[in-house]
């Protein structure tokens, strides 16, 4: 069962499930409103954490491009990766995404997470329910759906795709989930815009940093679970 937090959305769904959008991971508008997570502030770090190792974060060559380094001192240190205690039922290799953390969580043998924090659909945007993830890909492909288009007719020039790179909203990496074997349209993917991290800033989509989403790539099997709470 999905659920969606605006009226309407359901059938938003069905237009995308159709072909006739797909703008869940479009980049937010200049005048969208940007707001914390189920209105609270980003993550702190929890009693008992490690602190995060710079180096998980820092520039590194990705096939023909280069990532920046991330600041870690810019993030609250609960929004970065950590491996967690975790004690729900979902099995090992399951994807858990926790939109009031905001986290996503990779689950683990003997009661461990990975736990990695992300942005979440703006007001109107959000979303639970279950799915899996059915392709993955590096340094994916964005397609601006055709209303996009028509707001901004400079994005014409990627109606065919805006091929993967620094500049692509997707970032690095793209895990595309799925339900009932249809494409939802909604990706865990990289973002260009990491200081959206800890914030509800997408169309519905669910950003990490491009270090975290290229370590979940790694980790991820083509058919795992993914729920959405």
């Amino acid at each position: 069962m999905i659920a969606f937090s605006r009226p309407g959305a359901l059938a938003a769904l069905l237009s995308i499930l159709t072909g006739l959008a797909l703008a869940a991971c479009a980049p937010l508008p200049e005048t969208a409103a940007v707001v914390p997570a189920d209105g609270a502030a980003p993550a702190s770090a929890r009693p008992g954490e490690e602190p995060v190792d710079p180096a998980l974060y820092a520039s590194r060559s990705d096939g023909t491009w280069t990532l920046p380094a991330i600041d870690v001192a810019a993030f609250p240190p609960g929004l970065l990766r950590h491996s967690v205690p975790y004690a729900g039922d979902e099995a090992p290799g399951s994807i858990v995404i926790d939109t009031k953390g905001p986290f996503l969580y990779f689950i683990e043998p003997e009661g461990r997470a990975i736990r990695y924090g992300i942005a979440i659909g703006r007001e109107g945007f959000g979303w639970t329910g279950e799915g899996v993830i059915a392709r993955t890909a590096h340094w994916p492909r964005w397609t601006p759906p055709p209303e996009m288009i028509e707001r901004d007719p400079s994005l014409g020039r990627w109606a065919g795709g805006m091929p993967g790179g620094p500049r692509n909203p997707l970032g690095a990496r793209a895990l595309y989930i799925y339900f009932d074997g249809v494409d939802s349209g909604f990706r865990v993917h990289g973002t260009n815009e990491p200081k959206s991290i800890g914030w509800a800033a997408s169309s519905g989509c669910f950003r990490m940093l491009n270090q975290d989403v290229i370590d979940l790539y790694q980790r991820v099997a083509i058919g795992a679970p993914v729920k959405v709470i």
